[in-house]
């Protein structure tokens, strides 16, 4: 889709009730929703974590959205596909503070070159114990993007109308953190697998983009 008309059209999305655990649960195992409802899974005080969903026009104006691919590192979200930011900060004056400095400090774009839209609805991941809240933005007039080497292992830059085909919505047999070998539903995008909190993320703006595009 023609950047200039995305950014005409996302603005609807400010008004839009959030989809919220029902698109969640679209992109989580029947093991982890069965926990969920069960109330097995109960947030320990959490750490405070938040990502940006970046959309951008492509050198032929094509909307384009930003993941990027974690280091491989000895934790649970190794090599893992992902938005930028990361971890809350004293100095953050809020989670929108803290989303636009882990992207400029993980791919190189200023606070001052992002419109934020809109937050969607927070996520708790409990193999971390991290509650992310999660924002979307635009980044009008993107310029080259730079690369943290010590967090991150390559940018994916995925075309907007892949992102909202269903055919790329598949099943994958996974081991996570908590079982092995399981069914996961999982986002396939410009060859990665999409899975767990990121997939849940990404299903919430795919509603939303829905309802406005």
């Amino acid at each position: 889709m023609d950047f200039n008309i995305f950014e005409q059209r996302i603005s609807k999305i400010k008004d839009l009730p959030l989809p919220g655990e029902a698109s969640h649960y679209k992109m989580a195992p029947e093991i982890r929703i069965r926990e969920l409802l069960e109330g097995k899974i109960k947030k320990k005080n959490p750490k405070k974590a938040a990502v940006l969903a970046l959309f951008y026009p492509s050198f032929e104006n094509n909307t384009q959205l930003l993941c990027i691919l974690r280091k491989t590192y000895n934790g649970v979200h190794s090599n893992q596909v992902a938005f930028p930011g990361g971890k809350a900060e004293f100095e953050d004056k809020d989670l929108r503070a803290t989303a636009l400095r882990e992207t400029h400090e993980e791919v190189g774009v200023h606070p001052n070159d992002i419109t934020v839209i809109r937050e969607i609805s927070e996520i708790y991941i409990p193999p971390s114990n991290f509650e992310v809240q999660p924002y979307i933005g635009l980044y009008r007039e993107p310029r080259p993007f730079v690369i943290q080497e010590t967090e991150v292992e390559r940018f994916i830059e995925i075309p907007l109308t892949d992102f909202l085909k269903e055919s790329n919505v598949v099943t994958k047999k996974l081991s996570t953190s908590y079982a092995k070998e399981i069914d996961v539903p999982a986002f396939e995008l410009n060859g990665y697998i999409v899975w767990g909190a990121t997939a849940m993320m990404l299903s919430e703006i795919k509603e939303l983009l829905k309802q406005a595009l």
